[in-house]
């Protein structure tokens, strides 16, 4: 009996100790700065226990939020919308930086452009390259960011293993239209200023309220507002001026392209004629549900992440 009592205990700490680890993983987070030209650029760095041997993924964000902000929210309750500590527990080592303009980094005082956000990411992944003794980097570009990245990847294809590029506007998005008649002010303007509530409403563009988690949207607000004190135009008068910014044909390394259903700068129709003239034969073309621009904060986050880690991960 006592040996029977000895041996279940010893089956009952096994599985504990199998399982707990991989429920638990602590998530590290560290902040690094890259100087370069006069330019100071905030990184933000999440992994597992420790970065060693990992994969590298850099995500690029948007025309409006740094990077933290857009992919490490924190909501209290649902944890699941962290994109990095998602990719960190996925096994990755994950940095999301904040081009000049944005976030903590450098403010120049005039328009900023495209073509140097895409410089800027181009020091970061320098940076990184050497700081995790890795040849290629994974990269990962959202809304605005598949602009800078894009033109990232066509300069330095070398310097990267695959690319995701979601919610990727072309030449006919409907919400670049909108943008078109501001372009005098963007030129006018080289800053602007956004309340808290004016950061929801592209929640909630073309895509229906059920597609969203109010809890999220008021947190993103929130944590926008207090980070974006002063967002730049420069990336609005780029993508209303001189689209489009990049060219499928130079761009050679395994690729791919997803939206959500809902995006309105995203769609089948504007992206696979793009798609179609990438190169490099191993590349995806997803489109997720319940989901607009804002896809990896909204209902179809998890299938996004999968989507996202799948791809990265495959040999």
């Amino acid at each position: 009996m006592r040996l029977r009592t000895m041996l279940s205990l010893a089956v009952i700490f096994f599985i504990l100790a199998a399982v707990i680890p991989a429920a638990a993983q602590e998530i590290t987070g560290r902040e690094h700065w890259v100087e370069y030209n006069g330019i100071k650029l905030f990184v933000w760095e999440k992994y597992a226990k420790s970065p060693a041997a990992k994969p590298v993924i850099i995500l690029a964000h948007g025309s409006a939020t740094a990077g933290k902000e857009s992919f490490d929210l924190q909501v209290a309750g649902k944890p699941s919308y962290s994109l990095m500590d998602f990719l960190a527990k996925e096994g990755f080592d994950v940095f999301a930086l904040d081009t000049r303009g944005f976030g903590r980094s450098t403010h120049p005082e005039g328009l900023m452009t495209t073509k140097e956000a895409s410089d800027d990411l181009n020091a970061v992944v320098d940076y990184i390259r050497k700081l995790r003794n890795v040849p290629k980097v994974n990269l990962l570009g959202w809304s605005w960011g598949t602009q800078y990245g894009g033109m990232f990847v066509m300069a330095y294809p070398d310097k990267v293993e695959k690319y995701i590029s979601y919610a990727q506007m072309h030449l006919n998005s409907p919400d670049i239209s909108k943008r078109r008649p501001r372009v005098d002010f963007f030129r006018k303007n080289a800053y602007i200023t956004i309340p808290e509530a004016a950061w929801k409403p592209r929640f909630f563009s073309m895509t229906p309220a059920e597609a969203n988690d109010q809890a999220v949207v008021d947190a993103f607000a929130g944590a926008a507002v207090q980070v974006e004190k002063r967002s730049p135009t420069g990336p609005q008068l780029d993508m209303v001026t001189i689209m489009p910014m990049i060219n499928p044909r130079l761009m050679p390394v395994p690729t791919m392209i997803i939206h959500g259903e809902y995006d309105d700068v995203a769609d089948l129709d504007g992206l696979l004629p793009f798609f179609q003239q990438l190169p490099n034969r191993y590349k995806s073309y997803v489109v997720i549900p319940n989901a607009g621009h804002m896809m990896h904060l909204q209902k179809g986050h998890q299938l996004f992440q999968h989507e996202v880690a799948g791809f990265f991960k495959a040999p």
